[in-house]
């Protein structure tokens, strides 16, 4: 297996002005900035333009729209369009569609990787205004509360606390923190809420792929808890193509939960961060057994039809396969 063919194939995603589609798919040919900090995952240690033109394009956005951080810097956001949008046109503009854009999950996801960036010698940071966008993004998570804060989360869904969303801003309060202010109650009131919730992804959900995010690429749990989030997740949510998101989920749902494929490498780079490198390469066969000979993985296998939908290649999918299989020295 050539998995340096993964490259091309996330290459063909990317855009002109750096930042990556999620997928080539009609439906799916927008920027998520989660989707963005997880396709870029593979290039955070390597001298490569993909990584730093990607958190440029993200932070040349958010100047962009500097003047909505203005407002929700001091002001909680009631409407949902009012949130800083998780989804935008490949001109990395706002969409005028209704969606769930409350997604704390992904500024947190976003600080994160800037923070992990520097610390990995990626030149992120080209002038003051870049800091100044950086400090009024960790201003607006604190406006927010976002350690109590109900959100759409990482799928996108019913608002409520979710420890993934709580997780990545305190992961990425964490990362930012050399670069601008962050007060140290910020990152324990976070703490305080995980503390509570873990396992459990939120009130309605008790596991979630999402709480694959805390293990890898977060650090943010201890061995103990990441085992239980993997004893859940292996136990409830692992399937033939993948992993359901959760128990009941209806997205691509045609008799059963959609199977998505990116479960399959996510688990095996979990298990690989806790030393378990026999557990980890017991995904290596279930990662090959979702990748075509063309590395266009899909986003989901439907579930009850068990074929690929529209979204084929997802990035993110591709992403994590590769660098999963890169870590394992998988040619």
């Amino acid at each position: 297996m050539n998995i340096e063919k993964a490259v091309k194939v996330i290459e063909r995603m990317r855009l002109p002005n750096g930042a990556f589609t999620a997928s080539l798919s009609p439906e799916y040919h927008y920027v998520w900035i989660r989707d963005v900090v997880y396709t870029v995952l593979p290039f955070l240690a390597t001298p490569s333009p993909y990584y730093e033109k990607a958190y440029h394009a993200l932070l040349d956005m958010f100047i962009r729209y500097e003047w909505k951080l203005d407002i929700h810097t001091k002001k909680k956001p009631r409407y949902l369009f009012e949130y800083i949008h998780a989804r935008y046109s490949t001109d990395l503009e706002e969409l005028p569609q209704e969606w769930g854009h409350a997604q704390n999950d992904a500024v947190g996801a976003f600080l994160w990787g800037v923070g992990e960036g520097i610390h990995h010698g990626q030149k992120i940071i080209r002038s003051q205004k870049d800091l100044d966008v950086i400090q009024k993004l960790v201003d607006y998570l604190e406006c927010l509360q976002y350690w109590q804060a109900e959100d759409n989360g990482m799928w996108e869904e019913n608002m409520e606390v979710h420890a993934s969303s709580v997780g990545a801003c305190v992961a990425g309060l964490k990362a930012v923190k050399m670069l601008v202010n962050v007060k140290d109650e910020l990152i324990e009131k976070g703490e305080e809420t995980l503390e509570k919730l873990l396992p459990r992804e939120s009130a309605t959900k008790p596991t979630d792929l999402a709480l694959l995010s805390l293990i890898y690429p977060y650090r943010l749990v201890d061995r103990q808890m990441a085992l239980r989030i993997l004893e859940d997740i292996t136990t409830t949510l692992e399937r033939k193509y993948g992993c359901i998101r959760y128990v009941n989920d209806k997205y691509y749902n045609e008799g059963s939960e959609a199977e998505w494929c990116f479960g399959f490498p996510w688990l095996g780079l979990c298990f690989y961060e806790l030393g378990m490198y026999d557990k980890a390469n017991e995904y290596v066969e279930k990662t090959k057994s979702v990748i075509t000979e063309n590395w266009e993985v899909p986003e989901l296998y439907i579930g009850g039809k068990y074929e690929p939908n529209a979204n084929n290649p997802l990035a993110w999918s591709v992403s994590l396969a590769y660098q999963f299989l890169k870590t394992m020295n998988v040619n």
